[in-house]
């Protein structure tokens, strides 16, 4: 059991160092990219022509099939927190790479994280076994675990019809919303998905069960989705705002998901669970004071007048006082100046 959680230990860290820098890979593609056509908050796609992005990809995608693995040998509640390491490697990279600061708060933020991380390694409960697909199925299909499916799908359904319109440009937690609780599902199909593998390569075949090819399709449905919404939360964010927030969220909701359906506090003892909980609390806080310290992007230039209607011109007056005038009215004669909105551009 140990030696499991162990080898899930070091593939989640790998898998920490791979995401981390493919955060800041993609994020330089996506600034190329919508420097030289429609940014991805903005419903363009040019990324996907950008080669540094397709490198930051290609990145991530080793991190996160060393993730797939580390789930397969260690429960959701130790190798989903570790995802903390992958922000501390943002953080210093964007730094270097990206002019965003990490200050001396910064840094001790990084050493929560540490911290809190090797809390949730020595106290993390054993993997259950499982002896095939079907089991997981039973899991997947108990009651609490469909109620907390059917809440979370109809959560995203809100955020993209009618949050995503209104406040995706101006909140970030409708993107990470949508990311994060697409993670959680993604997580436990991935989950089912390598063990199913396992016990394949084991030798009990387990391809030709539907509920492998189910969990398939759900895992490749939240997938999509989860990069679609982060591409935007990135171009559309700091990197030093979207990363700590995403972690903390997405690892809620995973924590959340994986107590549920894989019961991973049963048969644990209290303090055992406790000290999980302060070690992700800490890793939490060593996030929050990344966020906190970190600078935020300065608004584009072509934006920080937007709220200037473009039927209002100001009128300067000969005694000092400033008036707001539309198209169609008449100037006084004392008028010194009129300020039109497309002045400030």
């Amino acid at each position: 059991m140990y030696t499991a959680n162990l080898l899930g230990f070091g593939l989640a860290v790998s898998s920490s160092a791979f995401i981390g820098s493919s955060f800041i890979i993609k994020k330089k593609g996506l600034q190329r990219a919508g420097a030289s056509g429609t940014r991805a908050s903005s419903g363009g796609y040019g990324y996907l022509l950008e080669p540094l992005w397709w490198i930051g990809m290609l990145t991530m995608v080793v991190g996160e099939f060393a993730n797939f693995v580390a789930y397969i040998y260690a429960p959701a509640v130790l190798v989903t927190p570790l995802g903390a390491l992958s922000i501390i490697v943002s953080a210093v990279l964007a730094h270097f790479l990206l002019n965003e600061k990490l200050r001396k708060m910064g840094i001790l933020g990084c050493v929560l994280c540490i911290v809190g991380s090797t809390v949730i390694v020595l106290h993390a409960p054993g993997e259950h076994s499982i002896s095939s697909v079907e089991e997981i199925w039973d899991l997947a299909t108990q009651p609490a675990f469909l109620l907390y499916t059917a809440s979370a799908i109809a959560v995203v359904l809100v955020l993209v019809l009618y949050c995503e319109p209104h406040y995706g440009q101006t909140n970030m937690m409708v993107y990470i919303g949508v990311c994060s609780i697409n993670g959680s599902l993604t997580v436990m199909s991935v989950k089912a998905i390598g063990i199913a593998i396992k016990l394949t390569l084991e030798g009990s075949s387990q391809v030709a069960r539907y509920q492998t090819w189910i969990f398939v399709m759900v895992a490749v449905t939240c997938i999509v989705t989860q990069l679609n919404y982060l591409n935007k939360a990135l171009d559309t964010f700091n990197t030093a705002v979207v990363s700590p927030i995403y972690y903390a969220m997405f690892t809620s909701f995973t924590i959340l998901a994986s107590a549920i359906m894989f019961k991973d506090w049963s048969g644990q003892s209290a303090s055992t669970i406790i000290s999980v909980l302060c070690g992700f609390m800490t890793v939490l806080s060593g996030t929050m004071i990344l966020h906190s310290t970190r600078e935020p992007d300065p608004p584009p230039v072509s934006d920080m007048y937007s709220s200037l209607s473009p039927q209002i011109s100001w009128i300067v007056h000969a005694n000092g006082e400033i008036w707001k005038q539309k198209d169609d009215e008449e100037s006084c004669p004392e008028v010194v100046a009129i300020i039109q909105p497309d002045h400030f551009k």
